[in-house]
């Protein structure tokens, strides 16, 4: 009697942030990580309280919906509300774990970026982490991380890898800097991150000088 393969195991994503606000180069991210790693679901999870961060975040509520409106063309993105209604602070490993519950036998891929590598020797039991998720790379405008780097992982490299993803010079901050000092246009924002976003930014007058 023959048996029939198994199919292979599930591949899921998972991407966190502030998104404060999600932009493009979030956007960019997402879709090269679903096409690059054939990820079944990307998760995309909204920071909660971010003890890590010197500055306030956004409410919850907003960070969400401009989260969900971003991705919202994206096939296989589910925003993810875990970490936003963790109380207390919130640690990716408690995310991995839940989510690694949830999807027995899935192969877990951790999206971040290269400034987060750089100190993720700091990050809360990131022992742990590796043993749960390979940790894919993107890099910012300023720095890729090269190779030899993850040889410093005592014979762990084979747990990272570097996501191929064109360089964009975005970032969150230069957005809310923009937009509190009222010197960008609607244009402006838009060119910076989804439509959709920008006119919920504008809506709710997020990010002004008060």
């Amino acid at each position: 009697m023959s048996t029939q393969p198994l199919p292979p195991g599930r591949r899921i994503g998972v991407f966190g942030g502030a998104f404060d606000p999600p932009h493009n180069a979030h956007v960019a991210l997402a879709g090269a990580a679903i096409a690059q790693f054939g990820l079944d679901t990307l998760y995309v999870v909204p920071t909660g309280h971010a003890w890590h961060k010197s500055q306030a975040l956004s409410a919850p509520a907003h960070r969400l919906a401009m989260a969900r409106l971003a991705f919202e063309s994206i096939p296989h993105v589910q925003v993810d509300e875990r970490e936003v209604q963790r109380p207390g602070p919130t640690f990716t490993i408690d995310t991995l774990l839940a989510l690694q519950a949830e999807n027995p036998g899935a192969q877990i891929y951790l999206f971040i970026g290269a400034d987060q590598f750089a100190a993720f020797r700091q990050w809360h039991r990131w022992q742990d982490i590796l043993d749960i998720a390979i940790i894919c790379i993107a890099g910012r405008a300023q720095s890729m991380p090269a190779q030899p780097q993850f040889e410093a992982y005592e014979g762990r490299s084979s747990r990272f890898t570097l996501l191929d993803l064109p360089l964009m010079p975005v970032s969150a901050t230069q957005i809310r800097q923009l937009t509190a000092s009222g010197a960008a246009t609607a244009g402006e924002i838009t060119r910076l991150v989804p439509e959709a976003v920008a006119r919920y930014i504008s809506l709710h007058q997020l990010y002004r000088s008060h």
